[in-house]
């Protein structure tokens, strides 16, 4: 019996040892990779006003809400939503992420050990969070950045393309009653949330789709708005 308590716990230091030595490297990498930055393309003028935003842990992109090449509020629409007033909203953030996570974790209080393996290890599905404001100010947690018009079409597709649509070609409204207020709505995303591709990683690489500053890979958004001081 002894024998076997010994293995055991000879086994369980070893795994203990492996995941302490995982959870290093992972940092490690996820510090020094976000803080090699791609650059931004050189030569571009800058006709369309972007924000990127932070509450602490997740980026959104935050894009106007109609412009001359896109109108998002013919998708994105109102009704979606609980907004009474519609006729000052100017922006729409989009972030994307763990539909788990996003439905069943208004809190962190409420996160289950269930939710956090699953979006860890890529096992469930994903979801874009949608939410309209009225205006955008800057801040150490959103800043603005300012694009062409080549670039700005650019992040277009890339958001189109990180979302499901029907067989009519329309975004799918996630009904839910987990919207975190009034002027939010989810919508069914493509790819998979993992502790490698992560709701940064996705703005990062919006990013990167249009040619700005961004980190040549993070998991958090700590190295995003090191580019952006």
């Amino acid at each position: 019996m002894r024998k076997y308590v010994k293995k055991g716990l000879k086994y369980t230091g070893w795994f203990a040892l492996c995941f302490i030595a995982f959870v290093l490297v992972y940092l490690g990498c996820a510090w020094g990779l976000s803080r090699i930055a791609t650059e931004r393309e050189a030569g571009v003028s800058e006709d369309v006003t972007i924000y990127i935003k932070t509450n602490g842990v997740h980026t959104d992109l935050v894009l106007p809400l109609r412009n001359a090449s896109e109108d998002w509020s013919r998708e994105f629409r109102f009704g979606n939503t609980h907004l009474t007033d519609t006729n000052s909203v100017n922006w729409l953030a989009f972030g994307w992420g763990d539909k788990g996570f996003y439905l069943e974790t208004p809190e962190w209080s409420d996160l289950k050990f269930s939710t956090a393996f699953k979006a860890a290890f890529a096992l469930s599905t994903t979801a874009i969070h949608a939410t309209f404001y009225n205006q955008m100010t800057e801040t150490k947690s959103c800043r603005k950045i300012n694009i062409s018009n080549p670039q700005y079409q650019r992040l277009i597709t890339y958001i189109n393309n990180s979302l499901q649509h029907d067989a009519d070609g329309h975004v799918i409204h996630i009904v839910t009653d987990a919207n975190y207020g009034n002027a939010d709505a989810f919508y069914e995303a493509k790819g998979s949330y993992s502790m490698f591709y992560t709701c940064n990683t996705w703005a990062n690489n919006g990013l990167k789709a249009c040619g700005q500053r961004a980190c040549l890979w993070t998991p958090f958004d700590t190295g995003i708005f090191l580019k952006y001081p």
